[in-house]
């Protein structure tokens, strides 16, 4: 039963159109004559030549298509979605520190949802797919943050809307500001700041990956916030982009429990050895589950505006499942919510696809053989959908132990440049 209702659920909030079929009854009795034999072989035939005639119906794309996802590329490897909320700000000041990937003075535009991208812990009252409510933005502006938090942030660029400098923000609603040209020099921080005003207003759990910061007093002093609201999308003008590559997962793609703004996770090592013909948008959100991407909403709708996709679930959905499902998946329960994904990545015209499996986390027996079985099912899911594979897994463990998380349940910076070292080898040509 649980099984059932997650399906329905996740194809329903996907949005995919669903031809019903069903069989009726004649109230007529058939009789055994030459002519209705020759009649029912006829519509036999027929049926036959049509199923072979009829291609399976393409699935309908839930990807964004905004022509701002194409002028516009990620210009960060920091994580970026929303995975947390704040309950209520009264014009609180938000500052974050975005490491950028190209530098120099460039045209910006930032991208915002106002809904949940993916389910936190138990899912309360952090779930997928939730409203967030009514915000202001009061005002906004990017700095030159500098090389460091201790550093003044100078060039004050402001950031409008619609060419207002504050925005009345409905639940669910996603909005652009209007672009604004910034200049961060080599090795600085693009520093973002708004003031909101409102309550349920979406936010990234940063996990301490940056510098995160919020004035509740009004008076400029800021201090640590770890739910903070930021652009889902930090997108710029880089003329020599050509292969947009996305990282989608967990915590451990969006890099949490590794040093303070050294920016060492996986995902960053591997943005960092691109070339300037390659961007890297980081859509890793911590607690996430395969089933929350599954839902088909914003979250996947704006990664779908890539060329290159990697896919990294399944700690999550082994150890907790579906949001009010009634605990972890099977390995078969978490393949039957990455198919879809796959799906829609095919449909939006995603040229390459990447998956990576379940790496170690010292689970129990009953856990790990879950975790087993649903890495080997991987292969062939790969291979079903012309997508590679990458053994995530075998970077992260001694060979005689395949089941010990070496580095820590989120690897630390040291299996970082390992497994970012091993993905260049066997993809560079396809990411670079």
């Amino acid at each position: 039963m649980k099984r059932l209702i997650a399906i329905i659920a996740a194809i329903t909030l996907a949005a995919v159109t669903l031809t019903s079929c069903g069989s009726e009854e004649s109230s007529s009795p058939q009789t055994d004559t030459a002519d209705n034999v020759s009649a029912a072989e006829s519509t036999a035939e027929d049926s036959s030549e049509s199923e072979e005639d009829t291609e399976e119906p393409a699935v309908e794309s839930c990807k964004i298509e905004d022509e701002n996802f194409e002028t516009y590329t990620s210009n960060t490897y920091l994580s970026t979605g929303n995975n947390g909320r704040v309950k209520k700000a009264e014009n609180v000041t938000y500052r974050a520190y975005i490491p950028v990937e190209e530098y120099g003075e460039l045209e910006y535009c930032f991208y915002f949802s106002n809904i949940i991208d993916s389910t936190y812990n138990r899912g309360k009252p952090i779930y997928v797919g939730k409203e967030g409510g009514n915000y202001t933005v009061v005002s906004a502006c990017v700095y030159d943050g500098g090389t460091s938090p201790e550093d003044e942030l100078t060039n004050k660029t402001e950031v409008t809307f619609g060419g207002e400098t504050s925005r009345e923000v409905e639940p669910a609603e996603a909005y652009w500001s209007d672009p604004v040209t910034v200049d961060i020099p080599e090795g600085h921080y693009l520093v973002w700041e708004w003031t909101l005003n409102g309550e349920e207003i979406p936010a990234n759990n940063m996990a301490d990956l940056t510098s995160a910061t919020a004035d509740t007093s009004g008076e400029g002093e800021f201090g640590y916030c770890g739910e903070i609201p930021l652009p889902v999308f930090i997108g710029a003008k880089r003329e020599n982009v050509t292969n947009r590559v996305v990282a989608i997962g967990d915590s451990i793609t969006q890099g949490c429990q590794t040093e303070f703004m050294q920016y060492e996770y996986w995902a960053a090592q591997i943005a960092k050895q691109l070339g300037e013909n390659s961007s890297f948008w980081n859509c890793g959100l911590g607690w996430a589950r395969t089933s929350d991407l599954a839902a088909c909403g914003n979250w996947l709708g704006r990664a779908a505006n890539c060329d290159t996709a990697i896919v990294a679930f399944g700690t999550n959905d082994i150890i907790s499942g579906e949001y009010n499902g009634d605990g972890g998946n099977t390995a078969q329960e978490i393949v039957d919510y990455l198919t879809p994904i796959l799906d829609q990545l095919k449909a939006a015209g995603v040229e390459n696809i990447i998956l990576f499996n379940a790496p170690p986390q010292d689970y129990g027996e009953e856990q790990e053989a879950v975790r087993t079985e649903y890495n080997e099912m991987l292969k062939q899911v790969a291979e079903n959908y012309g997508a590679h594979y990458f053994d995530f897994a075998s970077y992260l463990c001694d060979p005689e132990t395949p089941s010990k998380a070496k580095y820590g349940g989120h690897p630390n910076g040291e299996a970082g440049k390992i497994v970012a070292d091993a993905f260049m080898e066997q993809f560079g040509d396809i990411v670079k």
